[in-house]
């Protein structure tokens, strides 16, 4: 049996086994079109941990067959950059991952640039770091830059039960028989990590006995212990990961800290970043609205810090973000309007758009961006026209209901009530 983790078996040997990152290795995207074509390019892969940086270097060296190469840029030397040198010199091309890429220092660097400009040395540089930031300008634009983003876990479950069947590399020869709760749970607890997934799975398989009928049965509860992470209410469909996001959006709608600051506690403990940190934004803009319109740009900030800093720590500014919106005036004006304008188009009401809104008919107005009869807004005081811009069809509707909600929202309000006045008068 193989001394090598389990992840690091599984890894893609071609560019189709590769799983997520579909903006990137899926058919007609960039990495896949390098690939075909065999034109291949130095590039960053950064992202979090374990979604994908390493596979996808070794997916594309296996795709190409060229020969690939692994170094750390804190760990190894100049005299091993040196003996992939002599490689690439020997065979024309190698492409090397280089880890830690952010660490590189400038002797080793002044080594590589020369074999990164003739193309001999592919360089795939890894890093969890934002490459605009972290990596040095030489390197950087000698390279195409991609973000990778975190797996979600279904791609995660992929990976697992690939991992099972795989007679050849994976467990397909331990005859293991394994709940859909404790898949589910290993795919949802890692945050989107696959390598800790796979880790946790073959810690699981090894580590349990065969029972009397020579299988290796893995339950829900050996997958917490493997994965040090307790399971909250789960069914076979995954609804109770839905309810708890669910019931987190209405907690903060309903401005029950206390309840909301519960679920977010769940879905952390599921190590479910992606979910959260969607949802807090659809929150913020759905729910919050023009109520406290600068709660988006804080919650935004959050999750950025969240996504840069990780779990125990995220938990700090997902928690900041969290209270906030609980506790901000709630207004949900702007997708009540969006709604019902989008209504209005699902039931044919659209009509023809008025002349004057048209594109320019001659020359002059159209030297100036305008149509015929059209009265420019920035000639008049106030920028207020009386003019017509819905189709005849929807003349005097009104999509847009503000809310005394908040400051800003009212503010808003006043000054729809006047235009509309101008415009009666």
């Amino acid at each position: 049996m193989s001394i090598k983790p389990l992840a690091f078996r599984m890894r893609p040997r071609k560019i189709e086994e590769i799983i997520g990152q579909e903006h990137l290795v899926g058919e007609g995207k960039i990495i896949q079109r390098m690939v075909k074509a065999k034109m291949l390019s130095s590039m960053i892969l950064y992202g979090p941990p374990g979604v994908g940086k390493t596979s996808i270097a070794s997916a594309i060296a296996g795709s190409t067959e060229y020969a690939f190469r692994m170094l750390n840029a804190v760990t190894n030397n100049k005299k091993d950059m040196e003996i992939v040198a002599a490689e690439a010199k020997m065979s024309g091309k190698v492409i090397l991952l280089l880890d830690e890429v952010h660490r590189l220092d400038k002797a080793k660097q002044d080594f590589l640039l020369p074999y990164l400009e003739n193309g001999m040395i592919v360089l795939i540089g890894a890093t969890t770091g934002n490459p605009y930031h972290v990596i040095n300008p030489a390197i950087r634009s000698r390279c195409q830059i991609f973000e990778l983003k975190p797996l979600e876990p279904e791609h995660i479950k992929i990976a697992l039960r690939r991992a099972l069947e795989d007679k050849e590399r994976g467990l397909g020869n331990d005859n293991v028989e394994i709940s859909d709760e404790a898949i589910h749970h290993l795919a949802s607890t890692t945050a989107g990590d696959v390598r800790s997934a796979l880790n946790a799975l073959e810690l699981a398989v090894r580590s349990t006995e065969v029972n009397e009928n020579g299988i290796i049965h893995i339950t829900v509860q050996i997958a917490e212990e493997c994965i040090q992470k307790k399971s909250f209410s789960f069914d076979k469909d995954g609804d109770g990961h839905y309810d708890a996001i669910s019931a987190f959006q209405k907690s903060i709608r309903g401005s029950d800290v206390n309840a909301a600051l519960h679920y977010l506690g769940r879905l952390i403990s599921a190590g479910d970043l992606p979910s959260i940190s969607r949802r807090l934004l659809v929150i913020a803009y759905e729910d919050i609205g023009l109520a406290n319109p600068q709660a988006a740009f804080r919650t935004f900030a959050a999750i950025q810090t969240a996504e840069r800093i990780g779990f125990p720590e995220a938990r700090i500014p997902l928690a900041n973000a969290v209270i906030e919106l609980c506790l901000s005036p709630k207004s949900n004006s702007a997708i009540t309007a969006i709604d019902a304008a989008l209504a209005d188009l699902e039931k044919g009401l659209s009509g023809e758009i008025p002349d004057h809104l048209k594109d320019s008919h001659y020359q002059g107005a159209k030297a100036l961006g305008r149509g015929v009869d059209y009265k420019y807004p920035h000639d008049y005081e106030g920028s207020w026209v009386d003019q017509q811009y819905l189709p005849d069809s929807l003349r005097g509707k009104k999509y847009f209901q503000p809310k005394k909600s908040g400051k800003f929202e009212i503010a808003l309000g006043q000054v729809y009530e006047k235009i509309n006045q101008y415009k009666k008068d």
